[in-house]
Parts: structure tokens; C-alpha cells; sequence
């Protein structure tokens, strides 16, 4: 199924959105949680993105996210196992809003290479802004180009990320400052 690829400016309003539903999942699921964390465009200020508030839970074992499926059906969160031939380190579910997704919600285990590389990345747009403002303009430009093919648009989008994973990774290891603005919370 393709859906239009819509991108934004930065509404100031994610980071609360997030705030919010980062709560409800909290009274759901929050004892089978090590961490929660606001990932993706929306949560880098001043990124223009997709409208959809990217959230990644870390849990001890990928086997505790069986005993959340319920739970977060409950939220009105959509389990997609399917996903799993293309990421087996992740359980992906969506929430939808009509036929509009409003969250995406990535379950890992905590510190593994998902979670290290998606908060590296994250915290490297937020110490960067041009970099950041030059992933928007390719963002713009591709969604432009790939209005109807959001898997195009994404597999477009993944030499840019790869290199900016890269220069993360460097950027890391000679002792990258901890943003101010950090959202991960270890529980």
C-alpha cells in the first residue's frame, strides 16, 4: 500500500504530543519499559518532517514486548509482525488517526545497536543544525519527487543517513556532548 509522503516545517507542538503519548504509554506498559525515547524528524527542532511522532520503548528482552501487544491495541497502537523480515531487532506498531498515522512506536531492547544508532543519529541533527536543515531540503525535495511511494521516498533517503550515521559514530567516539534537551528516560 502507498500512502502520500507529506512533509512539514517543525511544529513546536511534537515534542509535547510526544510528551503526551509517551505518558499514556507509561500507565499502559511502563513497568516492561527500561527507557523511553522521542526519535525521528519530529524530534529534532527545527526539522521538517512527516507529521507522525516517532517513539522507540527499550524493554530488557524483545520477548516482554509479546505481553504489550493487548496493552497498546488498547491505546489504539496497530502491531505489524510483517515488519519483522526487514528489522528482526524491532516490534513496529503504528497508530492511525482515521487512515493518517499520528505515532510509530518501536520496541528494542535497550543499548542495542537500534537503540544506540537511532539516538546517535537523533542527538547529532539536534548538536548540527545545518546538517539538520540539509536532511530537510533533501526530505522536501524527495518527497516532492516521491509524492505517492513512501517506500521510495524512504529508500531514497537512506545514503544521506547512512553517512550522517557515520559521521555520529565519529563524532561519538571523540566524546560527543550530551545534548540539553535529552528526552531518553531510563525508567
Amino acid at each position: 500500500m502507498s500512502r502520500r509522503v507529506v512533509v512539514v516545517d517543525y511544529d513546536p507542538q511534537w515534542p509535547q504530543e510526544y510528551a503526551a503519548e509517551r505518558q499514556r504509554l507509561l500507565e499502559a506498559i511502563g513497568p516492561r519499559l527500561v527507557a523511553i525515547a522521542h526519535i525521528g524528524s519530529t524530534s529534532v527542532p527545527g526539522l521538517a518532517a512527516k507529521p507522525i511522532i516517532d517513539i522507540m520503548a527499550a524493554v530488557a528482552q524483545l520477548s516482554h514486548v509479546t505481553s504489550c501487544i493487548e496493552p497498546l491495541r488498547a491505546l489504539g497502537y496497530e502491531y505489524l509482525p510483517e515488519v519483522e523480515r526487514f528489522i528482526p531487532e524491532r516490534r513496529y506498531f503504528r497508530k492511525l488517526c482515521g487512515e493518517e498515522h499520528t505515532h510509530h512506536l518501536h520496541m528494542v531492547e535497550y543499548d542495542s545497536p537500534f537503540w544506540q544508532r537511532h539516538l546517535l543519529f537523533r542527538d547529532y541533527l539536534r548538536a548540527h543544525p545545518a546538517t539538520a536543515q540539509e536532511y530537510a531540503r533533501l526530505k522536501r525535495e524527495l518527497a516532492a519527487r516521491f509524492l505517492n511511494d513512501v517506500a521510495a521516498y524512504t529508500e531514497a533517503k537512506t545514503a544521506f543517513i547512512r553517512d550522517i550515521e557515520a559521521k555520529a559514530a565519529l563524532w561519538s567516539a571523540r566524546g560527543r556532548p550530551v545534548p540539553a534537551t535529552a528526552e531518553q528516560d531510563e525508567l
